[in-house]
C-alpha cells in the first residue's frame, strides 16, 4: 500500500490536495481506514477521470444530442426474431437449441446487481426486496428457482444432468449484504459453488469544476462505474477465466429489478445459438412513440442503443406499411453474449466504452467540515451502459419478447407512476393467473364467485388475483395442465411443490 506522503504527492499533482485538508482531525483507526481507501485508488489516473468528468458534463450540458438521428435505421428483419414475428415451429427448434446448451452445461447467467435500492426507499440491495407476493419471496429468490427450474428441465428432456452457473455482479455496497443473505437462505437450493459473485469498480464523483467531493472527513464519495463496468469487472475478478474453466460458451445478462425475468431463457438463448450471434439484445415493442425507454437500432450501420431524448419526435413517430412503429425496439437490459466475445470486448475494447454523465445530489462535507445535503445536482457521476458493447459485434441479432410476459421492472417506491412494488407483483400474479386459465382451471374469488381472466393481457386492468405460481412448479406455463386442467381453484392460492403433489393426488 502507497504511503501517505506517497498519496499525498499523487493528490497534489492531480489537483486534488484538498483530498487531505482533515487529515489532521481524524483519529489514527480513521486515518488507516481514509489511508486504505485512497491506496485503493488509480491514482495515476485521477487527474485524468476529474478533468473527464467535467469537461463531459460541459459537453453535454451544449452538445445537440440529435445529431445521429439522420444516421438511424431500424435492425433489419434478418437481424430479427420474436415470440410474435417467428412462427411456432421455429420458436419449438430454438427452445430445444437453447435446452441442448444449457442440458451441456455451456449456459451461464450474469445478474448485475450493483445498485442499492435507494429509490425504492431502502438502503439493501434490490434482489433482497419482497413485493409483496402471497409467498413473500424476493427477487433473488425467484430468479434463484427459476435457475433450478431451467436445470430440470434441461435434464429431463435431454436426459443430462447440468449446471447453470449464476454469476453476480455487486458494489461496494451490495456485495457483503447479497453473501449474507444467500448464506441466510441457504443459497436458495443451488449449490454454493455455482454463485459466483464479485465486486465492480468504484470510482470518485466529481464536481462540476473537476474536484473529489469528500462524502466525510475521512471518506471520498464513491459510486459504482454503472452496468458497463461489468467488463473491467470481469478481468479484475478473473471471471472470463472461471467460465472458460466451467466450459460455458454463451452468457446471459440481465438486471436484478425484472420480476418476470426468464434466467438462461432456452428460446433468446437458442435463437441466438442458431443465428450464429456473438451478442444479442431482447427487446419489447415501445408502448408509444415517445416512452422514456432506449431503442436497439443502427446507426450509420452500427448496432447501438439510443436514449428516447437523442431521437426527433417526428422520427419516433415513423410507422410502416402495416402501421407499427418503426423504431420500436424497446431496450430491455437483457443480453446474450459468448464467452469469446466478452473475452474480445475485455483484451481490446473495454478502453473505448464510451463515459455516460450522470449528474446527482451527492452529500458531501464543506471546507469547513459541515455536513451538506445539496437540493439540486452538485456533482458528476461517470459511468458505462452494458449495452455499449454491440457496435464491436460481428453478428448483433434482436429478439422481441412481450412486455406483460417478460419485463416488469422494480425501480420506484409505491406512489410513483410506474415500476413500483405493486405493478411489479401484479404483472407476476396477472401473468400466472393467465397461466392457469390457460391450462384449464377455473379461479374463483375469496367469495367463491368465478373470476373472468381478459382474453388478452391488453385487454382492461383486473382487480388483483392472488394466484402464485413456484417457479419450481412451472418455468414459463409449461406443465400445468396435468395439475390444472378441469380443476376449480380458490384464490388466494399458491401453487408450490406441495400443492402440486396434493392436486395430482386428487
Amino acid at each position: 500500500m502507497p504511503s501517505l506522503q506517497q498519496i499525498r504527492t499523487a493528490l497534489d499533482g492531480s489537483g486534488q490536495a484538498h483530498v487531505l485538508r482533515f487529515w489532521s482531525e481524524l483519529s489514527e483507526e480513521e486515518q488507516e481506514v481514509f489511508l486504505q481507501e485512497l491506496g485503493q485508488l488509480d491514482l495515476q489516473r485521477l487527474k485524468e477521470h476529474c478533468q473527464a468528468a467535467a469537461e463531459a458534463a460541459g459537453a453535454a450540458a451544449t452538445s445537440c444530442s440529435l445529431d445521429r438521428d439522420p444516421n438511424l435505421e431500424p435492425v433489419p428483419p434478418e437481424s430479427m426474431g420474436g415470440v410474435r414475428r417467428s412462427d411456432p415451429e421455429r420458436l419449438a427448434e430454438w427452445e430445444h437449441e437453447g435446452l441442448l446448451q444449457i442440458s451441456r452445461s455451456r449456459v451461464a447467467v450474469l445478474l448485475l446487481a450493483g445498485g442499492q435500492g435507494t429509490r425504492l426507499g431502502v438502503r439493501y440491495p434490490k434482489g433482497m426486496y419482497d413485493v409483496g407476493l402471497p409467498s413473500g419471496k424476493t427477487l433473488y429468490q425467484i430468479q434463484a428457482e427459476r435457475i433450478l427450474k431451467v436445470q430440470e428441465l434441461a435434464e429431463s428432456r435431454l436426459g443430462s444432468k447440468c449446471t447453470v452457473p449464476w454469476y453476480i455482479m455487486t458494489s461496494e455496497f451490495t456485495l457483503k449484504p447479497t453473501q449474507t443473505f444467500f448464506q441466510e437462505n441457504s443459497h436458495f437450493g443451488l449449490e454454493s459453488s455455482n454463485i459466483i459473485m464479485f465486486e465492480q469498480r468504484m470510482i470518485p464523483a466529481v464536481t462540476f469544476d473537476g474536484k473529489v467531493i469528500l462524502e466525510g472527513k475521512g471518506k471520498i464519495a464513491m459510486a459504482p462505474d454503472g452496468n458497463g463496468g461489468l467488463y473491467q469487472a470481469l478481468v479484475d475478478n478473473d471471471v472470463l477465466e472461471d467460465m472458460k474453466r466451467r466450459g460455458v460458451e454463451y452468457v446471459h445478462v440481465y438486471c436484478v429489478d425484472n420480476i418476470l425475468v426468464k434466467m438462461a431463457d432456452p428460446v433468446f438463448v437458442g435463437f441466438c445459438v442458431m443465428k450464429g450471434a456473438d451478442c444479442g439484445a431482447k427487446v419489447v415493442e415501445k408502448a408509444h412513440p415517445a416512452e422514456p425507454v432506449g431503442v436497439v437500432c443502427r446507426v450509420g450501420g452500427v448496432p447501438q442503443v439510443v436514449e428516447y431524448s437523442e431521437i426527433r419526435p417526428e422520427t419516433a413517430q415513423l410507422r410502416g406499411p402495416a402501421g407499427e412503429l418503426v423504431y420500436s425496439a424497446g431496450n430491455i437490459c437483457n443480453h446474450f453474449f459468448t464467452r469469446s466475445f466478452l473475452q474480445d470486448v475485455a483484451e481490446k475494447f473495454k478502453e473505448q466504452l464510451k463515459q455516460h454523465v450522470a449528474l446527482k445530489k451527492v452529500p458531501f462535507v464543506d471546507s469547513c467540515g459541515n455536513q451538506v445535503k445539496p437540493t439540486k445536482p452538485n456533482g458528476i457521476k461517470m459511468e458505462k451502459f452494458v449495452f455499449d458493447v454491440f457496435p464491436f459485434s460481428r453478428n448483433f441479432v434482436v429478439f422481441e419478447v412481450l412486455r406483460e410476459e417478460e419485463f416488469s421492472p422494480l425501480k420506484n417506491s409505491d406512489g410513483a407512476a410506474a415500476d413500483t412494488p405493486t405493478t411489479a407483483r401484479n404483472s407476476l400474479l396477472a401473468q400466472h393467473c393467465r397461466w392457469a386459465a390457460a391450462a384449464g382451471a377455473a379461479l374463483l374469488d375469496e367469495r367463491g364467485n368465478s373470476i373472468q381472466i381478459p382474453p388478452s393481457p391488453s385487454a382492461e386492468k383486473h382487480p388483483e388475483v392472488k394466484c402464485e405460481i413456484s417457479p419450481l412448479v412451472s418455468y414459463f406455463g409449461e406443465g400445468l395442465e396435468l395439475l390444472l386442467k378441469g380443476k376449480t381453484i380458490k384464490t388466494p392460492f399458491i401453487l408450490d411443490e406441495a400443492a402440486a403433489e396434493e392436486l395430482q393426488a386428487r
